[in-house]
């Protein structure tokens, strides 16, 4: 939404709180002068929105006494994406560090809508239950995320304040190239002018986005969310793993996905295996082993382990406890 649109809209929020509103308290909310006050009531005006002029010491604006908004004309099926989307949205980070937000939104829609649809959809806030808790979610801060998408959106240098997860605070200076949101949280890819390295930040990080001059040129045929997997693929952890497993990368992404593994498709070294089947090069870095083999199991498809040896000895360990498992007879315990 365009900010003088925006804009408008806080104006008018403020007015239906009641009472009189003067220029210099609306100025300030809004974050305009009083001139521009004066214009964003003009739009409302021509809305057909009855924004009252009130003369004197203690005058300023007000909505006509008995004003209402207009009920929200929806579709049954328009009201139901909106309301299953903020549920969604909710449960999968996609919130801003307002944790209430979500639900405070559904509510206002609810305000506004029909009686007759307002008590299907409550049927279906009051009905629907999931089959997996909410994952792990990580807020960031609305005005922190609304200055780094508008940024990105137009190719704008900024700065930022961001605290590292080790507790040290830096202040950079970034080519912003996207916003991805992962697993509960959402990423900034960008290219860090201080650091000279593209790097990864978390949003909720950052704080102090300050927008500087002048516009930059993203690079061609940039894939932000690519850029942030990969990232998160190669971040520092305790161990590094590299696998050679027969199948192609999709078949391998089912169960080690691109923000845990890197795969490469290609034939395995040594020649120990046919070249006719497909082989890929799998390289992780995690900070344990122990849930590896399990998930190596569930792929279901030869496997060489390249590093480190402490793996093979876990896979054999895992191996050793299914099969001595497989062998028990019913009733043995």
């Amino acid at each position: 939404m365009p900010r003088p649109i925006a804009r408008v809209l806080t104006l008018l929020e403020l007015l239906q709180s009641g009472g009189i509103r003067t220029a210099a308290e609306l100025a300030e909310r809004v974050g305009v002068d009083e001139r521009t006050v004066r214009r964003y009531v003009d739009h409302l005006i021509d809305l057909d929105v009855p924004v009252e002029s009130v003369r004197g010491r203690y005058g300023g604006y007000r909505l006509a006494t008995g004003y209402r908004m207009p009920p929200l004309m929806l579709s049954d099926d328009e009201a139901l994406a909106v309301l299953l989307g903020l549920v969604a949205g909710g449960r999968a980070g996609l919130t801003t560090a307002m944790g209430t937000a979500s639900e405070t939104a559904a509510a206002k829609i609810r305000r506004v809508l029909p009686e007759r649809l307002r008590r299907r959809l409550d049927a279906v806030s009051g009905s629907l239950t999931f089959t997996a808790p909410p994952g792990e979610a990580v807020a960031a801060e609305s005005t922190v995320l609304l200055s780094i998408t508008d940024a990105v959106r137009h190719h704008q240098p900024i700065t930022i304040r961001y605290t590292a997860a080790d507790g040290r605070r830096s202040e950079r200076t970034l080519h912003p190239y996207g916003v991805v949101a992962h697993s509960g949280k959402w990423y900034l890819t960008a290219a860090d002018l201080t650091a000279d390295d593209d790097r990864t930040f978390r949003l909720d990080r950052i704080t102090d986005v300050r927008a500087l001059p002048g516009t930059f040129e993203p690079p061609a045929g940039l894939d932000p969310a690519k850029r942030v997997l990969t990232g998160l693929a190669t971040a520092p952890y305790r161990h590094e793993v590299t696998l050679r497993v027969q199948g192609t990368a999709e078949e391998i992404h089912t169960r080690l996905p691109a923000g845990v593994a890197i795969v490469e498709e290609g034939p395995p070294e040594g020649g120990a295996y046919p070249v006719t089947e497909s082989w890929s090069r799998v390289d992780l870095r995690v900070d344990r082993l122990d849930w590896l083999p399990a998930v190596l199991a569930s792929l279901d498809r030869p496997f060489v382990i390249d590093r480190p040896d402490e793996l093979r000895g876990l896979v054999e360990a895992f191996a050793e406890r299914l099969t001595n498992s497989a062998r028990r007879a019913p009733g043995q315990a």
